[in-house]
């Protein structure tokens, strides 16, 4: 269900979109932190021999995951969380990244002011990483 459909029927008040939109930012930023934590956790494993960064269903959640956003980056989709967020701080009656300490900051670690292409090589060559992990530190059949 598309979010404008649940805001457009929902009778919110503004401070419950703006902590809706500050749950989606922290969701988007556990996101973004299993991405990156789960590639140096699975690299470290591989070096300190530890048996649970090859469970298969945490590699390929993983995996997955890294796929979405390259996906995303090269078809130059819009991320479904930051389209949600920022319709909530616009129903809100928040435009921009003003709001709560939550807001500010994870909005300042989540966003930056890059051109898209940058983006898009930073994405793909990190999930290059990952997909070579997947061959380098081989999950566990299942």
């Amino acid at each position: 269900m598309p979010l404008n459909a649940i805001t457009n029927s929902a009778p919110f008040s503004t401070s419950a979109y703006l902590l809706a939109a500050d749950v989606m930012l922290v969701m988007h930023t556990l996101f973004v932190i299993f991405v990156i934590l789960g590639l140096i956790l699975i690299v470290m494993g591989k070096l300190l021999n530890w048996r649970w960064v090859r469970n298969f269903w945490f590699r390929l959640a993983h995996i997955i995951a890294i796929g979405i956003v390259v996906m995303q980056a090269w078809l130059g989709i819009l991320c479904p969380l930051t389209g949600w967020e920022m319709a909530l701080r616009e129903r809100g009656g928040e435009a921009i990244y003003s709001g709560t300490f939550i807001a500010y900051w994870l909005g300042k670690v989540l966003y930056y002011p890059l051109p898209e292409w940058v983006f898009i090589t930073g994405y793909s060559v990190f999930g290059a990483w990952v997909v070579g992990c997947w061959f380098w530190v081989r999950p566990r059949p299942l």
